[in-house]
């Protein structure tokens, strides 16, 4: 059976990374794990040229530290870390899941095919190529159950 000591979860604050957040949460419930959530901050792309200008790097960094620390875990008796990276972010989740020995990395899959997964890529697809541990993806919402381990719904 797959020991489960450390979740981590990658986070991007959308819909489905919170429906991720909730899956691992029952797990780290479940196993007596604690949660590792990553928000990795993309680096700014440089643009020559008229037009539009990205917004600072300062900028977007506390920003994502103000969403991060605002995120709401589902069940606070599960002890939680909360970390900020900057960087390529399938990179970076992929070196910190080996950072911290992650046995699972639990994410939210956006579910792209096709033509629009060719052009962008897929943050999900390349942490699962290339994850030192297994990984969880979740694409919607997820039925959980309100009972811990051993106890029955009433």
């Amino acid at each position: 059976m797959l020991r489960i000591a450390t979740i981590l979860h990658p986070t991007d604050f959308s819909d489905r990374s919170g429906y991720a957040l909730q899956l691992a949460c029952a797990l780290a419930r479940d196993h007596g794990a604690r949660i590792v959530i990553l928000n990795v901050v993309p680096q700014p792309t440089v643009v020559y040229g008229e037009g539009v200008v990205p917004p600072e790097p300062e900028i977007l960094f506390a920003e994502s530290e103000d969403h991060l620390r605002r995120l709401v875990v589902p069940d606070a008796n599960i002890p939680t870390e909360r970390l900020l990276r900057e960087g390529d972010p399938a990179t970076e989740i992929i070196r910190f899941a080996r950072e911290i020995n992650a046995n699972l990395i639990a994410m939210g899959t956006h579910g792209r095919t096709g033509l629009e997964r060719l052009l962008m890529g897929s943050v999900a697809e390349q942490v699962m190529r290339q994850a030192p541990c297994p990984v969880l993806t979740v694409k919607g919402p997820v039925a959980l159950p309100s009972t811990g381990p051993g106890q029955t719904a009433s």
